[in-house]
């Protein structure tokens, strides 16, 4: 018993320093690969998050992975461990995939959202500077623009915990295989992350991306009226050169989902007179889709092929 528990405290050990300093074998339950995590990620640009690292089983220093940068990490993994009991179930999706040789192989970093700011970590900062200044006002009566943070979250990304992944991990590095992924606010941040960073990130899956650009507790239409048209201005003059990375937009129909389809058509409108077309921007419609983790884990094979399919 004594040599047994000695060879699983190794093994612990080994996981351990293979990931890194700071990340532990992570309490939350995988099927696949292995889940680390590292409490308070330290940082001098945001609040102290969580940070988990998913790797695909036989994960070797002796090979290269793309890696897939994920918001609301706590959301990705396990269902017993989430606010709702659901999950986007990344660890069976992607290692569906990977066995069944339809993506580059893979690691997927999942960033902890914090609830208090969550909002206006992930709200696209600069779409501030498109309003006019009675627009800036109206919408900063309710929705507090002096907190926006959304520029130091993605220095966060991309100045702190990217080079860490990087030097721990066993990555690709290039801007060709590194993308941010999210749903709702989080496809939001994802966007603007590509267009803020288009030399770091090469795409960028948005799932049930929040076009109405508001808070769940506020649902003023007139902000909705203001923010969302400043984004497509934005857009306009800072998406990427087209069809230099990937870009993945889809909506359902169902609960918040349905009402996204006229502010959506603004953005894909933007997208065209950019000049981006498939195979490197899509904007999926999914019929009976709603607002949930449930319903991204049913579809998440979609924007990881779409991002990561073999050549």
């Amino acid at each position: 018993m004594k040599k047994l528990f000695i060879a699983l405290l190794l093994t612990k050990m080994l996981c351990v320093n293979a990931a890194g300093d700071g990340m532990v074998v992570a309490d939350a339950g995988v099927s696949g690969g292995k889940l680390y995590e590292y409490k308070n990620f330290p940082t001098s640009l945001i609040q102290a998050r969580n940070v988990y690292v998913w790797v695909p089983e036989n994960y070797s220093s002796q090979k290269r992975y793309d890696v897939v940068y994920m918001h609301d990490g706590q959301m990705l993994f396990d269902a017993e461990t989430t606010w709702n009991h659901q999950e986007w179930k990344v660890d069976e999706n992607v290692s569906a995939l990977m066995a069944e040789g339809k993506i580059r192989d893979c690691i997927v970093v999942g960033v902890w959202n914090i609830a208090e700011s969550r909002f206006h970590d992930y709200f696209p900062q600069k779409t501030l500077n498109y309003m006019s200044e009675a627009e800036f006002c109206e919408f900063d009566k309710e929705l507090d623009a002096s907190r926006m943070n959304a520029d130091s979250y993605l220095k966060f990304i991309v100045n702190e915990l990217k080079p860490y992944i990087d030097k721990n991990f066993s990555t690709n590095k290039g801007r060709e295989h590194t993308f941010l992924m999210g749903s709702s606010m989080g496809g939001l941040i994802s966007l603007y992350g590509l267009c803020e960073y288009p030399d770091v990130f090469g795409g960028a899956a948005c799932l049930s991306m929040h076009t109405l650009m508001v808070t769940s507790k506020l649902m003023n239409i007139r902000n909705t009226e203001i923010a969302a048209p400043a984004f497509c201005r934005y857009l306009e003059e800072k998406l990427p050169e087209a069809n230099r990375s990937k870009i993945y937009i889809d909506y359902g129909d169902k609960t918040l989902d349905s009402y996204y389809a006229p502010y959506q058509q603004k953005i894909d409108d933007v997208l065209r007179r950019k000049g981006w077309h498939v195979p490197y921007w899509t904007t999926n419609y999914y019929a009976g889709m709603a607002h949930t983790e449930t319903d991204w884990a049913k579809r998440l094979f979609i924007p990881f092929m779409f991002l990561l399919e073999k050549e």
